[in-house]
């Protein structure tokens, strides 16, 4: 499933990039992910805790930087993990690209998640927007941690996203797949044109 999210920061495009050169400042902005030890080369690994009510999944795995264009502005970044009970895995290709607006920055980022075992068998639909709501989260602590660098401060000080649990991203998800429920069987049924 591939998700997006746009933001903008009120920060010049070379500074932002020199953001997301930082991986475990990046992956310190993803709720309950933790990726601080440095195996190699643009490579490090961690672990990752999410919890959703009853479901609690731990990953430890490995995000590796494949692809970095200093004059685009564009990262990709790689991860895989695998639950520490076997009761899954997961990858993500995280795309991100800045775009400069005269003295502020577009963030641009994209995830293609693909997810096995117990946490795919919530359903696609369940599954897409607890990430959206991760990835809106994310999104919340970059914008956070890039001001506090600005302005001085140590960016691991603020907007330090707790990990991802249950009741706030929960019920958020829950909100989403009732919404659709809803309009599937509530919305006016319009048939396709005939052919």
């Amino acid at each position: 499933m591939l998700i997006t999210q746009t933001f903008d920061i009120d920060q010049p495009v070379d500074q932002v990039w020199k953001f997301f050169d930082d991986i475990p400042l990046v992956a310190s902005c993803i709720p309950g992910a933790d990726l601080r030890e440095h195996v190699g080369d643009d490579e490090y690994r961690g672990d990752v805790t999410i919890s959703a009510g009853p479901v609690k999944l731990e990953f430890t795995g490995a995000v590796k930087i494949t692809s970095r264009d200093d004059a685009r502005k564009a990262i990709v970044l790689d991860a895989a993990g695998a639950d520490k009970k076997g009761r899954g895995a997961a990858n993500a290709l995280l795309n991100v690209t800045l775009q400069p607006l005269g003295g502020s920055t577009r963030v641009n980022m994209s995830m293609e998640l693909a997810i096995s075992g117990a946490a795919a068998q919530y359903g696609r639909g369940l599954v897409q927007d607890f990430t959206a709501v991760l990835i809106d989260q994310t999104a919340g602590s970059m914008k956070l941690r890039m001001n506090a660098i600005a302005e001085g401060r140590d960016p691991m000080d603020v907007g330090a996203p707790k990990a991802a649990s249950g009741l706030a991203i929960g019920f958020t998800a829950f909100t989403k797949a009732a919404k659709r429920i809803f309009a599937r069987f509530f919305l006016p049924y319009t048939p396709a044109p005939s052919r």
